[in-house]
């Protein structure tokens, strides 16, 4: 077996419709007061700020689907903070409609150009306004739907790449650990080969469901085929190694019904941002865990292999 280079394509198991989160970030009581009254009854759960500084805090917390942002604030001009917003790889993906008592076109054409999604002008138009915040919430759940693997529910290789710019942002601007993981199931083709391949795919779920079942910070991807990675945050490599090691053995304890004696096993690669250094891209924090990978199938499988 030669080691795999990085393909170019990168968690939890989600609820399959989780309830979208809706932040309302504008220094007025009274619009707050009213967005709750006109969205109410709507399949969202609402959240307030009273300030951009406040609004950020809570962004990075509850990773809203959707924000409604006031363009004149007291602490922030609306239209800078929505270029903070679409700048930080934490929050450029999240969907911003702006609202504004002002209803000029150029304001419009400024917010469409830093990357607004929509407008809605105060003062607020109930329908209009529920037909906005749907049509942002129905993108956003489509966009959702298609960064999950359809086999096993887990985030594909488009999220994995996406995510991983993401928190190794973060994990530089706050001096955080992360951690990389990449698994890859033992003789998976075997395994087709002498049970069919109704049976691999239950084994890929089955898989997916273990990887996915543990700590809450973590995000599990399908790199395709039988390898999956997992993103550890604010974890270094021997911290790491002792959530891959409670995951191979859950792995390794798995019964397999109608299949006696049968003992499925994972063998798993980890490094750290450590490991890469400056450098660390998707692309070198992959390298590294991959061919860490390929040591442990080299050393007999069924291992969890840090990184040197």
């Amino acid at each position: 077996m030669q080691a795999k280079t990085f393909r170019g394509t990168f968690k939890i198991m989600a609820e399959e419709n989780p309830t979208p989160i809706v932040l309302a970030i504008d220094d007025t009581e009274l619009v707050h007061r009213l967005l709750k009254i006109y969205l109410q009854g709507e399949n969202l759960e609402l959240h307030s700020a009273t300030s951009c500084e406040e609004g950020f805090n809570k962004i990075i917390v509850l990773n809203p689907d959707l924000i409604l942002l006031d363009i004149i604030m007291d602490d922030t001009d609306g239209f800078e903070f929505l270029k903070k917003l679409k700048q930080d790889p934490r929050t450029k993906n999240i969907s911003v409609i702006l609202i504004s008592g002002l209803s000029e076109s150029v304001d419009r054409e400024k917010g469409f150009d830093i990357g607004a999604f929509d407008f809605i002008a105060k003062p607020f138009n109930q329908l209009e306004l529920k037909a906005r915040v749907r049509k942002a919430l129905r993108m956003k759940m489509l966009e959702h739907k298609n960064q999950r693997d359809e086999r096993t529910g887990l985030w594909n290789q488009s999220y994995f790449k996406q995510r991983m710019i993401q928190e190794i942002s973060e994990a530089r601007r706050y001096s955080r650990p992360l951690s990389l993981v990449v698994c890859d199931i033992d003789r998976f083709k075997k395994l087709n080969d002498k049970f069919g391949h109704q049976f691999g795919n239950h084994v890929l779920k089955k898989i997916a469901q273990t990887l996915s079942g543990g700590r809450t910070s973590d995000i599990a991807c399908r790199d395709g085929g039988d390898e999956f990675v997992l993103i550890l945050p604010s974890t270094n490599i021997q911290q790491g190694y002792e959530v891959v090691e409670r995951i191979r053995i859950a792995i390794e304890s798995i019964t397999w019904p109608g299949k006696t004696n049968l003992v499925v096993t994972a063998s798993f690669g980890i490094c750290d941002i450590a490991n890469v250094g400056e450098e660390a891209t998707p692309e070198a924090m992959f390298k590294f865990a991959d061919s860490a990978l390929y040591k442990a199938k080299q050393n007999g499988r069924n291992s969890v292999q840090p990184s040197s």
